[in-house]
């Protein structure tokens, strides 16, 4: 088992930036791949990013050249580092962690961008 703890969501206007943070605990030896998604009000669950134990990215075309993801090994966590934050960005964000058998999922945490 793998449990996924988000933090970093708030509100921010246009523009600003924003940073949130996944801990991962139990079994991570297991884990591969982590990634961020969102779900926007109203809309059906996107792909933000992904980071493989390696390093190696992806990022959805929403969302190329303003955020980036970021992983530590050492300390179970992945990041994602939000820039030039627009409204459209507004999404609940949600940590997700694969290993070779299951695919795990945080609570989520809650962006804004509102003026």
């Amino acid at each position: 088992q793998v449990q996924l703890v988000e933090s970093g969501g708030g509100l921010v206007q246009p523009g600003g930036s924003l940073s949130l943070s996944c801990v991962a605990s139990g079994s991570v030896f297991r884990i591969t791949t982590m990634a961020w998604y969102r779900r926007a009000p109203g809309k059906e669950r996107e792909l933000v990013a992904t980071i493989t134990r390696g390093g190696m990215t992806n990022y959805a075309d929403s969302v190329k050249g303003r955020f980036t993801i970021s992983r530590d090994n050492a300390k179970n966590t992945v990041n994602l580092q939000m820039n030039s934050l627009k409204p459209e960005d507004t999404a609940g964000y949600y940590c997700n962690a694969k290993t070779p058998a299951d695919v795990y999922w945080g609570k989520g945490t809650l962006v804004t961008v509102s003026s």
